[in-house]
């Protein structure tokens, strides 16, 4: 038990908390530095693969421990709508690469990528809700399983 509480926080450190530095800090100190958004974008373009992956990972094992835990309905219902906004973020890169030439340095279609870009931005805020939502109620399903009072008979 012990060892799955802990791959759950490691795995939402890394994924959610790699998640908010990057938005809070490195977007506008890059921004900074290159001098452009644009610039930034090209960055974010590939690190996003990486957060989608250690979304994925996270999720596999909040997933066994939703699984194996108390507190599932709410659980589940969350851990879905994480599952789906990162589905939706999969289905959009794609897209969104499609219209941007990286070895140019610039947006094929600057009002096509808004939109799409617009959609990404709204599922990560949803999921980043989401998993605060799944971490409060995995707090909770903790601690009745610690607590021998809250056993049900």
């Amino acid at each position: 038990m012990l060892l799955r509480r802990l791959f759950v926080l490691l795995t939402l450190m890394f994924w959610q908390g790699g998640f908010m530095f990057y938005g809070g800090v490195v977007v506008p100190v890059g921004a900074d530095i290159l001098g452009s958004d644009r610039e930034q974008g090209f960055i974010t373009q590939r690190v996003t693969d990486y957060l989608n992956a250690a979304g994925a990972v996270a999720l596999l094992v909040w997933g066994w421990d939703t699984a194996a835990g108390r507190g599932r309905r709410i659980r589940w219902a969350a851990w879905g709508l994480l599952v789906a906004m990162l589905g939706v973020q999969v289905g959009l890169h794609p897209r969104m690469d499609a219209l941007l030439a990286a070895d140019e340095g610039r947006v094929l279609d600057r009002p096509a990528f808004r939109r799409l870009h617009q959609g990404y931005l709204l599922a990560s805020t949803v999921q980043w809700a989401a998993a605060l939502g799944l971490l409060a109620a995995t707090l909770r399903a903790w601690r009745a399983e610690d607590d021998p009072s809250r056993v049900k008979r």
